[in-house]
């Protein structure tokens, strides 16, 4: 497969280094089927201006919001990863900023932005705080432009915890009250994030799973759909629009997470890529050394 640099309808894959406006504006109107992306939360991370502040997310989400309101398809979706920006006096929900600015700026338009869901992203580790509680979820913002087009639930039920309920009562009493597929995986999603030791990880400092991407491909595109990542990082977008048989363009401004991009999705087509299944997180087994409470801890708790 090869990975092409400057956008064509008929590319697989286009990987642009570089700013995402840029790219943007390269697109043809109304081509894209699906945006997901995590956009920098302007909190020091090592790959921003240690200068950027709440302001800076504000202004460079609305610096291209025209030019990526004007790709994606009337019908198509944008879904929109964010967490927190965090100051030492306060946290402020970047979720929020992102829907105040993207259904005012569509708010006139002929087909204005439609909020479909708010999915909360939960997992198990991360930071502990001392002076809040930790925190251990981010949220996905789906929207649409105009009328949803596709909503494709069977490609991405979750098993059931009691798949052998029964109806008890009504026309259907004694009959599997559940549907054989599986369940609607609901707006929470329990994932585990991609840690030190996770299959996932690559040097890019703030990664998400695979498996979070690839649910929404699954289930708000058609095979062949084109998939953009304006902010791609580690390009684990990518990764999931190709295993899923989908387009994908993609853009990233430093060189080291493009580079890591293009090897990843050089994996993934040639099917070496290393991904976590998107599957129920399993409790521990308590018998485990691991699992048990050491008495130290015992011992701590009862004197507390």
């Amino acid at each position: 497969m090869h990975i092409y640099k400057r956008f064509k309808e008929s590319n697989t894959v286009t990987l642009y280094n570089g700013d995402c406006l840029n790219l943007l504006k390269k697109l043809p109107s109304e081509s894209v089927d699906l945006v997901v992306t995590s956009p920098p939360y302007c909190i020091g991370k090592a790959y921003e201006d240690p200068h950027n502040d709440i302001q800076t997310f504000r202004k460079q989400h609305t610096k291209i919001f025209k030019e990526l309101y004007r790709v994606v398809k009337v019908g198509g979706s944008i879904c929109w990863q964010t967490g927190y920006h965090i100051s030492d006096k306060c946290v402020i929900p970047l979720d929020y900023i992102v829907y105040d600015i993207f259904t005012t700026l569509s708010a006139k338009k002929e087909h204005p932005l439609t909020l479909r869901n708010r999915i909360i992203w939960t997992f198990g580790h991360g930071l502990n705080s001392t002076k809040r509680f930790s925190g251990r979820h981010e949220t996905i913002l789906w929207f649409t432009k105009g009328d949803q087009t596709v909503f494709n639930l069977d490609g991405v039920r979750v098993p059931q915890k009691y798949p052998g309920k029964r109806s008890y009562r009504g026309p259907n009493k004694g009959q599997l009250s559940g549907n054989p597929l599986g369940k609607n995986p609901s707006d929470i999603w329990d994932i585990p994030n991609v840690k030190a030791k996770h299959v996932e990880k690559t040097d890019h400092p703030c990664q998400f799973p695979v498996a979070i991407p690839m649910r929404l491909i699954k289930a708000l595109t058609n095979p062949g759909d084109l998939v953009l990542d304006p902010f791609m990082g580690s390009g684990t977008t990518g990764v999931a629009a190709l295993l899923e048989g989908r387009r994908f363009v993609g853009a990233e401004l430093m060189q080291e997470y493009y580079d890591i991009s293009v090897e990843r999705l050089k994996d993934t087509a040639n099917g070496d890529v290393k991904i976590r299944e998107d599957k129920p997180v399993t409790e521990p087994n308590p018998n485990t050394a691991v699992a048990k409470l050491p008495d130290e801890f015992k011992k701590a708790r009862e004197e507390n």
